[in-house]
């Protein structure tokens, strides 16, 4: 019998980056799951208000996952949930480097600390599908053990791989602790807020102009169902976890009613330099060579291991369609921004290419 009383559910568990919306909503419904004993959020910041009642059965530290040293051994931690990482960087706040210490060495010090953790019995690391990276030489479907082709340009996709060799090392050297990677498709949802969610949420949508990649999502609520079972059941390896089928961009825009503005690859830039003239966030190489060569992943593993299948990629983008039905609508003026810069992104094209000739 576990510490928690039942077999496969740890006693005390540790939720990394508690102050962002996944990791809030996985301590909270662990916390509130009878088989688990304590919950214990880690994360520099304190959460923010809207998290305030869903963390008030979750016990907080206010340290970043990499400082936690002998904490792990003194709490006596049966598990640990590492969610703290950062997609995107942010240049206010320090930027690709910032971004880099937290994931890769924060995650590396997170590791040193669970192998000094004499009560540990189980890891759940959170990776990504931006570990296969993006490429015109990718296979039409990824499984667990395909290697990227390419090294991926973007920054988080390179810190995946950084991240999961190291948890390759942890489980050497701890082999009695049952490590779970999970590689989870890019999250969409009624509820997520995700760079996805606000680019479909655009009412001008750049796209490459000749690409229709095929892309595939993953329902929060699911992404919640197989972490809380990657805790309180025993699934070590490493799990591609993404809805089932694909849709592809054009299908997506589509649905989500909005409008595609192609943009020619070359001048790529251009599609950033639209979505901050249109006043929405910034995209990363990580999303641009998505949304150039698309990626779908096998997920028969995790059915199998799991006994469960999330929601088709259709089904979890209609959620979101649902949710943000009656938004933004698209006016005359933004129209005639997008137009013109597509039309100055062509002209730079060209007027390159001339050069060339």
């Amino acid at each position: 019998m576990t510490p928690g009383g039942t077999p496969g559910a740890p006693g005390v568990v540790v939720v990394t980056g508690v102050g962002r919306y996944l990791g809030a909503h996985v301590a909270a419904r662990l916390a509130a799951d009878p088989r688990i004993e304590r919950v214990i959020g880690v994360d520099p910041p304190e959460p923010g208000a809207e998290f305030t009642d869903l963390l008030d059965r979750v016990e907080r530290i206010r340290v970043d996952a990499g400082s936690l040293g002998g904490l792990l051994a003194d709490l006596e931690v049966d598990a640990v949930v590492h969610l703290a990482l950062v997609s995107a960087p942010d240049q206010q706040h320090g930027g690709r480097s910032a971004m880099k210490e937290q994931n890769v060495i924060g995650t590396m010090q997170l590791l040193a600390a669970c192998q000094r953790a004499p009560r540990l019995r189980k890891l759940v690391v959170r990776s990504s599908t931006a570990a296969y990276g993006a490429s015109f030489r990718d296979p039409a479907v990824f499984t667990e053990e395909t290697e990227p082709r390419e090294v991926p340009r973007g920054g988080f996709a390179r810190d995946i791989l950084d991240i999961e060799a190291y948890v390759r090392g942890f489980r050497r050297r701890r082999s009695d602790v049952t490590a779970t990677v999970l590689r989870f498709a890019p999250f969409i949802g009624s509820t997520a807020d995700t760079t996805l969610t606000r680019y479909f949420s655009q009412p001008v949508v750049p796209t490459v102009f000749g690409r229709d990649p095929r892309l595939q999502f993953l329902h929060f609520d699911d992404a919640l169902e197989v972490l809380h079972r990657s805790i309180v059941e025993d699934h070590p390896g490493t799990y591609n976890v993404a809805g089932p089928g694909v849709l592809s961009l054009s299908q997506a825009i589509r649905r989500a009613g909005r409008v595609a503005v192609p943009v020619l690859e070359p001048g790529l830039s251009g599609a950033a330099a639209l979505a901050r003239n249109l006043g929405f966030g910034r995209y990363g190489l990580d999303q641009v060579d998505l949304f150039v060569h698309g990626r779908v992943v096998d997920t028969s593993r995790l059915e199998r291991e799991y006994d469960f299948t999330p929601r088709s990629t259709a089904a979890a983008f209609d959620d979101f369609i649902r949710a943000h039905h009656g938004g933004v609508v698209v006016s005359r003026d933004q129209l005639a921004a997008a137009e013109r810069l597509v039309l100055d992104g062509i002209r730079q094209v060209r007027a390159a290419v001339r050069e060339r000739t």
